[in-house]
């Protein structure tokens, strides 16, 4: 989730603040999280043409370590900049995940988020409001985009082990490869949003705490 500006240079930017939590969370790890976002996001350096004009579309990220957030300031909050992330070394179904398409809440598994895994871009990528690309067969397509999933079949050079054949073990996607894309750009439908002072709003409040799933039976979570 974030806020859009369309800033007088031309220039449209999408802000977003992390904060992290969790026993697993630290300034380390928040500090990378938030890069990879950024990064990422930015790297395509998109356009968008809009109210007949082109505009670059930049993406301004930052992030605050909370250990000591309580689950109020969650769901109380209603700062559309900010999304709040647990960080676990154990999660039910051995995932990382956000709660919905537009969304400002999630929960990430410490596992996953080692330097250039790229699961924190991703993950954003659904708090904005994009989903899994339904066709999951990307072979003579070449690099994959951000929001394609683990288990997607690539073309060797981007799977987890160039000498396993499509779909065998080591033969799909290896994630550290995802690229975001001038196209994952265009599917945010940044034209539809609803603008008021050349501001607008995109994704939505699911203000949901998590607490540790190794406290939780898998039958609550």
């Amino acid at each position: 989730m974030g806020t859009v500006e369309i800033q007088s240079s031309a220039t449209l930017q999408i802000f977003s603040h992390i904060y992290t939590y969790g026993n697993a969370a630290s300034v380390e790890l928040t500090h990378q999280i938030r890069e990879e976002i950024e990064t990422m996001w930015n790297e395509p350096a998109a356009n968008i043409f809009f109210n007949d004009t082109i505009y670059t579309v930049r993406f301004k990220i930052t992030a605050t370590y909370s250990p000591q957030i309580e689950p109020e300031e969650i769901l109380a909050n209603d700062n559309p900049a900010n999304n709040y992330f647990r960080i676990e070394e154990f999660a039910h179904g051995n995932i990382s995940f956000v709660d919905g398409l537009g969304c400002n809440t999630g929960y990430f598994k410490l596992e996953n988020l080692y330097p250039g895994s790229t699961t924190a871009a991703h993950e954003y990528g659904h708090t904005l409001g994009l989903e899994h690309p339904s066709d999951m067969d990307l072979r003579g397509k070449g690099v994959p985009g951000i929001m394609y999933p683990r288990g997607t079949l690539v073309d060797p050079a981007f799977q987890y082990d160039p000498a396993q054949a499509a779909g065998a073990k080591g033969g799909t996607m290896h994630p550290m490869f995802r690229k975001v894309t001038q196209q994952d750009i265009d599917l945010l439908k940044i034209h539809r949003l609803d603008f008021t002072n050349n501001k607008a709003i995109i994704g939505d409040f699911s203000s949901v705490w998590h607490p540790d799933h190794k406290d939780i039976s898998i039958g609550l979570v």
